[in-house]
């Protein structure tokens, strides 16, 4: 019914490296919270596949980044750079939804 995750060695070792340029770019402590993921969209003007990346501080932030690539052709360039943090947090009361 929901089928099997396939990860390969590549896309596990783009998770990692992703996770730690965020870490490093951000200037994220061990504690804090990192999510790599990639997701399928099936609305009209939507790309196929999307790495998502999301992150929490330690008082609870949630900060969310969408690269419009697969995980395994991600590079660290294509993070915002740190001072645009603030613009990354995440209402928590917010709709995630674009309003397609």
């Amino acid at each position: 019914m929901f089928g099997t995750f396939k990860r390969n060695p590549a896309q596990i070792q783009a998770f990692e490296a992703i996770e730690g340029w965020t870490r490093a770019r951000f200037g994220l402590a061990e504690p804090d919270a990192v999510l790599v993921t990639e997701l399928t969209c099936r609305l009209p003007g939507c790309p196929p596949l999307e790495t998502v990346i999301a992150f929490w501080n330690s008082g609870g932030t949630r900060h969310h980044i969408k690269v419009f690539k697969k995980a395994v052709d991600v590079v660290e360039d294509d993070l915002p750079p740190t001072w645009y943090r603030p613009a990354l947090a995440v209402d928590d009361n917010a709709s995630m939804d674009c309003g397609c």
